[in-house]
């Protein structure tokens, strides 16, 4: 079962960030649900997961168009969400 509320305040708030924006972008939802192997009823079931916004993060991090247009339309720096990504994978 996924751990709740094991990440800090901004890790989450970005998450959060993420998920809004492909919810407002279909095809992007489509494409990192497959990427990551979501059907409908396990993203709902991990909405607010540890392991969904590692995720989410991740996959934002490693395609850069979607990382721009989420970064421009919440007035977020790439390199400050850059930032995030990298505590969360320290190794790299």
């Amino acid at each position: 079962m996924p751990t709740r509320g094991t990440l800090d305040h901004n890790t989450q708030s970005l998450a959060d960030l993420c998920l809004g924006h492909l919810a407002e972008n279909p095809e992007e939802l489509a494409g990192f649900m497959d990427h990551a192997g979501y059907d409908p009823a396990a993203l709902r079931r991990d909405v607010g997961s540890r392991q969904l916004a590692i995720g989410l993060i991740d996959y934002f991090a490693s395609n850069e168009t979607i990382l721009l247009a989420l970064c421009a339309n919440a007035s977020i720096e790439p390199e400050a969400f850059m930032r995030v990504w990298q505590k969360l994978n320290p190794a790299g």
